[in-house]
């Protein structure tokens, strides 16, 4: 309901104007208070470089993560992710994930990003603590945040935000009015902002999800043949109709089309009794979930952000010399 109305016409937001303005003061005189120090930020000893959104909902920032641990490692960076760890529940905080790390315990994005890009990866609650375990392993000597921008009581040397290019900011209201965090006047002091689809605005950097070859849930084996007939599809992510339109681009006919809420905990039995005729669907981030009880004929869809060299070239030359080592060049 809230989503028809923040990207709809629909008159009903008004009723929530009250709620939006208390929203805006609190997070107002919050961001204020980190600005004009009277309220206290984690200054890490290494660069940290946040990943972030100004809307609720999956924008894509996951990939744009996984794209800039990978530019980072390709140039001789040894970055480092940490993330609240929505939707798991670790034993101890903050918790460094390993091989056998679960997302019930550190949550679907996290353990995506670990087995993706193989860099160490802590989730917190409190972001800074998760910062400094890593600070502390001497693994690492830079930091991504995954999500977090409006996470101020960390400190940030730049800042990334990723739009959604078809649905923008909505109606362009703060929560609960519109789907907004902050402002749109905020985007003035990032450092790059990321149109993930549609047609970018000025000074906006586009990007595009580009699809790689369907792999099997229970064991990541690629496909080998092309799958034939109607197929089913499952998508637990911030915007489902993206990775449906997506498949039918691909050419896949979709039986069932079943969308489940962002980082929600899938029950075995239900997906079993639901999908149990065709093949099926699904993103990375959902199948890193259903993996333990994924048949034979489950599939998910690994997919990378294709962004633009200035971008990875202006990240260098904020970044500068790269602690204890010589300066970048950009490629």
């Amino acid at each position: 309901m809230l989503a028809r109305l923040w990207y709809g016409n629909s008159l009903w937001r008004w009723g929530l104007a009250p709620f939006a303005l208390l929203f805006a003061l609190i997070s107002g005189v919050r961001r204020l208070g980190y600005r004009r120090g009277w309220l206290s930020a984690y200054r890490a000893t290494l660069p940290v470089v946040v990943v972030g959104n100004l809307s609720v909902g999956g924008n894509g920032k996951t990939p744009v993560v996984v794209w800039l641990v990978e530019q980072l490692q390709a140039r001789g960076w040894r970055p480092g992710v940490v993330s609240r760890g929505y939707g798991g529940k670790a034993p101890h905080y903050p918790y460094r994930l390993d091989e056998s790390s679960t997302p019930a315990e550190a949550g679907d994005e996290p353990v995506l990003i670990a087995r993706r890009c193989g860099c160490p990866v802590a989730v917190a609650p409190r972001r800074a603590d998760a910062v400094r375990l890593l600070e502390q392993s001497g693994e690492v000597d830079i930091i991504v945040t995954d999500d977090g921008l409006q996470h101020y009581a960390l400190a940030r040397d730049i800042e990334l935000v990723v739009v959604d290019g078809a649905r923008r900011f909505g109606n362009g209201c703060l929560l609960p009015m519109g789907p907004l965090r902050e402002p749109t006047t905020r985007l003035k002091r990032v450092d790059a902002i990321i149109c993930n689809g549609g047609e970018p605005a000025r000074g906006e950097y586009a990007m595009r999800l580009v699809p790689d070859t369907l792999r099997r849930v229970c064991d990541d084996a690629p496909l080998t043949a092309p799958l034939s007939g109607p197929v089913d599809a499952l998508a637990g992510i911030g915007h489902p109709p993206r990775f449906f339109a997506t498949l039918t681009a691909l050419g896949y006919e979709l039986v069932q089309s079943v969308g489940y809420g962002d980082h929600q905990a899938f029950d075995a039995a239900e997906l079993l009794a639901r999908f149990g005729q065709r093949p099926l669907l699904m993103t990375e981030k959902d199948a890193v979930k259903c993996r333990p009880f994924a048949p034979d004929n489950w599939w998910y869809l690994p997919v990378s952000a294709e962004l633009p060299d200035a971008l990875g070239e202006a990240l260098l030359r904020t970044l500068g010399p790269q602690p204890g080592g010589d300066k970048h060049q950009a490629p």
